[in-house]
């Protein structure tokens, strides 16, 4: 069974810096792409990063040059740097592997203005 846990979340001053991690266990974590997505309230869920096996990244344009994805594979994690945070970064942060597993319980990002 697949597990996510995601952590690092917190409040933060706009044009702060966050550093998300999510662990993962019951897949074979170095064979899959992992993701990185945030729920706003009242917002559907948006895909923010997504990293290749092979390290390959992809980010969506609201986040471009803010946000960097990365993965230790000794670790089974995979991180969210987060830096000149946004208000409307503000969201519930979840990460998941390709294709889409369970998804663990998020973790809160809030950045006051």
């Amino acid at each position: 069974q697949v597990q996510l846990v995601e952590s690092g979340g917190g409040l933060v001053q706009a044009g702060g810096s966050l550093r998300l991690s999510c662990a993962a266990s019951g897949i074979t974590f170095g064979l899959n792409a992992m993701v990185w997505y945030r729920q706003a309230l009242g917002k559907q869920r948006e895909l923010v990063a997504s990293i290749t096996k092979y390290g390959s990244t992809d980010y969506a344009d609201s986040v471009k040059g803010r946000f960097t994805i990365s993965r230790d594979n000794a670790k089974n994690t995979v991180y969210l740097q987060m830096n000149s945070l946004k208000p409307e970064d503000t969201a519930v942060y979840y990460c998941n592997s390709v294709p889409l597993s369970n998804w663990g319980q998020g973790t809160q990002v809030t950045v006051s203005s």
